[in-house]
């Protein structure tokens, strides 16, 4: 590894990073890589280029010893699903790794259910629910959009093998969870194979079976992916695994509090359970977080899968809260938050409606948690913060004007959040979802390349980069 050369220095590529003389994928080409999960301090700032430094030294003091040094963790360090063996097919196994993480998987988790009407009309998950297994593998990189060389968009380059399509987990059938399944059922034949349903109802996931596997094409009746019922103990034999449970949604009337945060207390321990359930059946997928309030219960199935049953002897030191940390469990970058695509395209349904909020539908961006501090810009490089906040107050009470017609606002978060944003996370195309950024899971735009975890860095405006600074710290006190 050597360090960013002067010339791309002079680009204006400023992120922190190593230079690898071969695309970890393919073996050729360039790729500048920087770690954000564990790896580094910077947090929010790895969302603005003009924030990060110039480029590290080749041993570098912020690596966290827990997940493994710069060198261990060059090689693919996507969820097992994303890489590819030698002979550029979809792999079974991920990718060996020197800390020990990666070696024998191929697990990749989908999206999960969403927020606002989430779980309704479907059979809660106990909090109590038997476990059965998942651990983490993934990496934790992070490459420049900009600066980083021959890597292509989509992910295949010209005359590789297709990759495997996924198989795909999905808990809970409840308002959401049935939507969301629609979505993938329907969109996603390209990428998934087969799609895994599970409820604590037998009879929901009767009928699921019976609906989605009669659905099909003319005569092309493998087009779509397949759907079947499976038990609490295979959830996590799979690709992807789509966390859609929900103890309860607020009813209508009770728009007065907040009704994302207001499912926490209740939805953290049912993704705890599951989290330690990821662990024992050592899951190297993606595990995707639909279930509201999204980013707290990311956060909370990382700290979950991380901690051991008992202290002795288990290497395990404490983590920021003092609870104990193994680093055994799902690494921070295999857990994704789908929550964050609804407010995108609430924000770009009344920027339809309103010329002046136009720009954004051009240059706009979102950023931050699926709930009160969502951040809307109306572009980049042309940002204006008053239009900004006022399109942000329509995406953010979008959910409440649905309310007001007597309708449970699923739909939108089912579909946009959930399954469109984890079928284009399968292709390996940018999306929004929320993602590790140093102890905090917030969302931005993001994907996987061959080089780990993608997320976008943009040299965004002082004014902006506060708003994004409040969210983060928002977010940063929930515990």
């Amino acid at each position: 590894m050597s360090e960013l050369s002067d010339k791309k220095q002079e680009q204006g590529n400023k992120l922190r990073f190593w230079e690898v003389d071969q695309d970890p994928l393919r073996g050729r080409g360039i790729c500048a890589v920087t770690h954000m999960g564990m790896l580094g301090g910077e947090g929010i700032s790895w969302l603005d280029s003009s924030r990060l430094g110039p480029a590290l030294p080749e041993t570098a003091p912020c690596l966290n010893t827990a997940w493994g040094s710069a060198e261990t963790l060059l090689g693919d360090v996507r969820p097992a699903f994303f890489a590819l063996d030698a002979s550029g097919t979809g792999v079974a196994d991920g990718a060996a790794r020197a800390d020990g993480y990666g070696a024998g998987r191929s697990d990749v988790a989908d999206g999960a259910d969403q927020a606002d009407g989430h779980g309704a009309g479907g059979a809660d998950v106990a909090d109590g629910a038997d476990q059965a297994g998942g651990h983490g593998a993934g990496g934790a990189g992070r490459v420049d959009g900009a600066g980083r060389a021959d890597i292509a968009e989509g992910s295949r380059g010209a005359g590789e093998k297709p990759r495997k399509k996924a198989r795909v987990n999905l808990l809970a059938l409840g308002d959401v969870g049935g939507t969301v399944l629609i979505g993938l059922k329907l969109l996603g034949g390209d990428v998934i194979s087969q799609i895994g349903i599970c409820d604590l109802d037998p009879q929901m996931c009767r009928r699921w079976e019976y609906e989605m596997n009669q659905t099909a094409y003319p005569w092309d009746y493998d087009a779509l992916p397949e759907v079947r019922i499976v038990e609490s103990g295979d959830l996590f034999d799979c690709d992807a695994f789509v966390f859609c449970a929900s103890k309860a949604v607020p009813a209508l009337g009770q728009e007065g509090t907040d009704v994302r945060m207001a499912q926490f207390d209740a939805n953290r321990k049912i993704v705890g359970t599951y989290a330690r359930m990821a662990r024992e059946a050592n899951f190297k997928g993606l595990f995707a977080v639909v279930s509201d309030p999204v980013e707290p219960l990311c956060r909370e199935a990382f700290r979950e899968s991380n901690r051991p049953e008992s202290v002795d002897g288990c290497g395990a030191a404490a983590d920021l809260d003092g609870r104990m940390f193994d680093g055994k469990g799902l690494r921070p970058e295999q857990i994704q938050g789908y929550g964050l695509g609804v407010m995108n395209g609430r924000a770009a349904y009344y920027a339809k409606k309103d010329e002046r909020f136009a720009s954004f539908l051009t240059e706009g961006r979102a950023y931050g948690p699926h709930g009160k501090d969502l951040v809307i810009a109306n572009s980049i490089e042309h940002y204006d913060d008053q239009i900004s906040r006022e399109l942000t107050k329509l995406a953010a009470e979008a959910n409440l004007r649905t309310r007001e017609t007597g309708f449970k606002p699923y739909v939108a978060p089912a579909l946009s959040s959930a399954a469109i944003s984890i079928i284009l996370t399968l292709r390996e195309e940018w999306h929004y979802s929320s993602v590790f950024l140093g102890g905090v899971y917030m969302g931005c735009k993001n994907r996987f390349s061959p080089a780990g975890l993608e997320t976008e860095a943009l040299p965004l405006p002082e004014k902006l980069f506060d708003r994004l600074k409040y969210a983060y710290e928002q977010l940063e006190r929930i515990e």
